[in-house]
């Protein structure tokens, strides 16, 4: 019973965890949009994504040093150690608004980089914990796709609050104007820190310091469906980063919103924060679905569905006329609203069901089998989350000023979902069970 109720205690706080990932996250790309206005920085909307790949470049030197932290001091240490780190980032990219023009912005990329260390740390806490409590399996992604509704219910909230404190971007709006969302994400990693501090958490491997003295013969890089599964995560992530942002960040260019109804060009960024809100709500439904069936369907059968329907999305996206539009339930003069969007956007918005379960049946199926490496595998695993950063950027180097110059981009995700065919079918199977994980 004891043991009952203190994997109980360790999933809801991983669980709360899951959710402030997604918050801290998906705060940078909206907030860093506030920056493209002013002229002493460029003026240019693609400066709007350097918060977000910030955010994410911080994953490629976090990644391996968060999986030793992982293994020399266990998952609570790092939980706690990565909820201090992000107040910090969160004070710098307040104190960020203070400034304007170069030297503000460049506060402001530091407080998200600092940001990015956090998540990533905690990502390398919850991801390993929740499988292997779960026993790995179906069950482990069943507890790894519960706690990513968790992620996207928080990640649902981000972007319409940004929208809902900002209303239309000008040259006048500044940091100040967001600020109670920081305020309450500093306030939330208190209340965490303090609850993570006084919980009893059981150590998933409590043998680790005796593995650690063993000097090892083999790696995480010693399994393929492993390496495989790192580079399936690398792309995954710049994919669901990728279509939202892209799209958000087209439609929010001046000269492309009449694809909107031009009375409701004021709430232009309410009404794309409703839009990117309800792409990660769709996560959301994905994800509790796929909680719910998770216990009897594999991982690999998930995996391989939901990148079959997204291909065929993607392509409808694509060839639908650009003209065409429908209405859509969004966000705009400060309430939820029935919006005129572009046809093309509502089945990217769609896309949010299919890289929903990813994540987590990527996870499960990589680390699968790994034993004794899952901590190492687990840090490796989040260095690769760069792709957050890494992917969105050159697929917004392809987007020019017209709407077939935004399908084009979309190459790139069509390019990822074949790879996650592949790895669904042939890359996520151990050939490597002759290495001792014990």
């Amino acid at each position: 019973m004891a043991k009952k109720n203190s994997n109980l205690v360790a999933i809801i706080t991983m669980f709360f965890l899951f959710a402030m990932i997604a918050f801290v996250t998906n705060m940078a790309a909206p907030v860093g949009n506030i920056w493209t206005m002013d002229d002493a920085v460029g003026n240019n909307p693609a400066l709007g994504f350097m918060g977000n790949f910030m955010n994410f470049l911080a994953y490629l030197f976090m990644g391996i040093p968060a999986g030793n932290m992982l293994t020399k001091v266990g998952y609570k240490k790092t939980a706690l150690i990565a909820i201090a780190v992000g107040i910090v980032g969160l004070v710098i990219q307040y104190f960020s608004g203070f400034s304007s023009g170069v030297p503000g912005f460049a506060i402001y990329l530091l407080g998200a980089f600092v940001c990015g260390l956090c998540v990533c740390m905690l990502n390398t806490v919850v991801n390993p914990m929740l499988n292997l409590i779960g026993g790995g399996g179906t069950k482990g992604n069943q507890l790894l796709q519960l706690g990513g509704a968790c992620n996207s219910f928080a990640g649902t909230i981000a972007p319409i609050m940004v929208g809902a404190y900002v209303g239309a971007i000008t040259k006048s709006t500044t940091i100040a104007e967001v600020s109670p969302m920081l305020f309450g994400a500093i306030a939330i990693f208190v209340v965490a820190f303090i609850v993570i501090y006084f919980a009893k958490i059981e150590e998933p491997h409590q043998q680790k310091v005796q593995a650690a003295s063993v000097k090892a013969e083999h790696s995480p890089w010693s399994f393929r469906h492993f390496v495989l599964g790192a580079i399936a995560i690398f792309c995954y992530v710049g994919m669901e980063v990728g279509i939202p942002n892209t799209f958000g960040n087209f439609l929010g260019k001046e000269a492309n919103f009449n694809l909107f109804d031009p009375s409701n060009s004021a709430n232009a960024a309410a009404i794309i924060g409703g839009m990117t809100g309800l792409y990660w709500l769709l996560m959301l439904v994905g994800r509790l679905t796929s909680g719910f069936i998770s216990g009897k369907i594999s991982s690999r059968a998930q995996l391989l569905t939901v990148s079959c329907v997204g291909i065929v999305l993607v392509v409808i996206s694509m060839i639908v006329p650009a003209g065409t539009g429908v209405s859509m339930v969004g966000f705009s003069n400060g309430s939820f609203a029935i919006n005129n969007v572009p046809l093309f956007t509502v089945f990217l918005v769609l896309m949010g069901l299919c890289t929903s379960i990813m994540w987590g049946c990527i996870f499960n199926l990589a680390t699968e089998g790994l034993g004794k490496y899952t901590e190492k595998a687990s840090g490796i695993f989040m260095m690769m989350v760069v792709g957050g950063g890494i992917l969105p950027l050159i697929q917004n180097s392809i987007v020019g000023t017209t709407i077939g110059s935004l399908r084009v981009s979309y190459v790139i995700v069509l390019a990822v979902l074949v790879y996650m065919i592949f790895y669904a079918l042939f890359g996520s199977k151990n050939v490597n069970k002759d290495i001792p994980v014990e």
